[in-house]
């Protein structure tokens, strides 16, 4: 399958048509003021979120989960925006590793996002415009006490697990740092304290894939209710790259042409990888805002727990009761085997409860995503131990 750069239609009206649709999903607006790491107050914003299962009585059955870089709220089922599967769907649902029969699941759309929750395609009340550039930057601590404001509205004193990968491993770190104790165990997979000098630089690459399309018009483009979609199909295409792993992407791909026998001697996609690409990018930006890409990798770059406390990732932990399981992949070389070693290490360190499980496979990064038997059996076995300990615990 070619796909042209131009295959997708004017995205005129796509915006509005999206903004209607999230206007029927679920919002909690926090009146609450919250002070941004930037130094700015808000207050009256929009925080979406979707729950799966039910709450028990003791209220001991709650699960967090933060969502990744390009995630949202819908972690299963059928996301009623986009129509397509929940993110994580096949560890999240009935019957799966995180069991909707038996567990009250709960995922927000972070501050900065674009599926209902604040960010820079809201509106901007003060000029009655999306708010663009306006928007302040943002942090993972930022999105962070927003959620935890959730769990009050949901009336949760403290959550069975909370769990996420990626970004939203990044998230939990930040969580139990800020709250202490505010979750019984938690599952932190393929993530780190802080970016790397290279995840930076590939976050600095889709940033400026945006903004060097001209449409993006320092980021004033939602006024004419289109979109940048060449650069952030571009952007999206690096990040796909380093979510796959050299072996895993060679198995597939390889030198395979795409639907022909010989080059063509053009630029269309002679390779499947190249249309595989494509397809991923511009696919992509139906579903996202580009600049919430902007402020989102920004985010995770300025991410850094040992900065934040005096005494480093040891104090950063400091008193924990919770019980950690950290999990990586061999084949992630976005966040490396080493790097979460040394988040257990930074755990050990300061006295907490952690176990570490590294799965073997060539699926690089995005392992946590897919059908990856080692990894679902492991975390289900974590989560059901967890339930039975908290359970008798809080008998206790």
């Amino acid at each position: 399958m070619q796909l042209n750069r131009d295959f997708l239609p004017s995205l005129a009206g796509l915006f509005f048509y999206m903004n209607e649709k999230l206007e029927n999903i679920k919002k909690l607006n926090i009146s609450k003021p919250l002070l941004l790491d930037c130094k700015q107050t808000i207050n009256n914003f929009p925080l979406a979120y979707e729950t799966y299962g039910k709450l028990n009585k003791d209220k001991n059955n709650a699960i967090l989960i933060f969502h990744a870089l390009t995630g949202d709220q819908f972690v299963s089922g059928t996301n009623p925006v986009t129509k397509k599967e929940g993110w994580w769907v096949t560890a999240v649902g009935p019957n799966k590793a995180i069991d909707t029969n038996k567990y009250f699941v709960i995922c927000a759309n972070v501050i900065g996002g674009c599926m209902g929750s604040w960010g820079p395609r809201e509106i901007n009340e003060k000029t009655s415009e999306p708010y663009g550039l306006n928007f302040p930057v943002i942090t993972i601590r930022d999105m962070v006490k927003a959620q935890e404001t959730l769990l009050d509205h949901l009336g949760i004193e403290k959550l069975l697990c909370a769990t996420g990968g990626s970004m939203g491993g990044m998230q939990l770190l930040q969580f139990c740092a800020t709250f202490p104790n505010k979750t019984f165990s938690a599952v932190p997979i393929a993530c780190s304290t802080s970016h790397s000098a290279q995840n930076i630089a590939l976050n600095e690459l889709a940033r400026q894939a945006i903004m060097a399309d001209p449409i993006w018009d320092k980021g004033k483009y939602l006024k004419k209710n289109i979109q940048p979609k060449n650069g952030l199909a571009v952007a999206r295409m690096v990040g796909h790259i380093s979510y796959l792993s050299e072996k895993g992407m060679q198995e597939k791909f390889g030198r395979k042409l795409q639907e022909k026998s010989d080059y063509e001697f053009s630029f269309d996609a002679d390779f499947q990888i190249e249309s595989y690409l494509r397809h991923q990018g511009y696919s992509f930006v139906e579903r996202f805002d580009a600049n919430s890409i902007l402020y989102i990798t920004r985010a995770m770059d300025y991410f850094d727990l040992s900065k934040q406390f005096k005494g480093g990732l040891i104090e950063a932990f400091k008193n924990q009761k919770t019980k950690f399981l950290v999990i990586s992949f061999s084949s992630d070389w976005l966040y490396t085997t080493k790097e979460n070693k040394d988040t257990v290490i930074a755990l050990n360190s300061s006295g907490a409860d952690v176990s570490f499980a590294e799965i073997k496979t060539d699926k690089g990064h995005d392992s946590f995503l897919v059908n990856e038997p080692e990894f679902l059996k492991t975390l289900k076995g974590f989560v059901d131990s967890m339930y039975t300990k908290f359970k008798n615990e809080k008998r206790i």
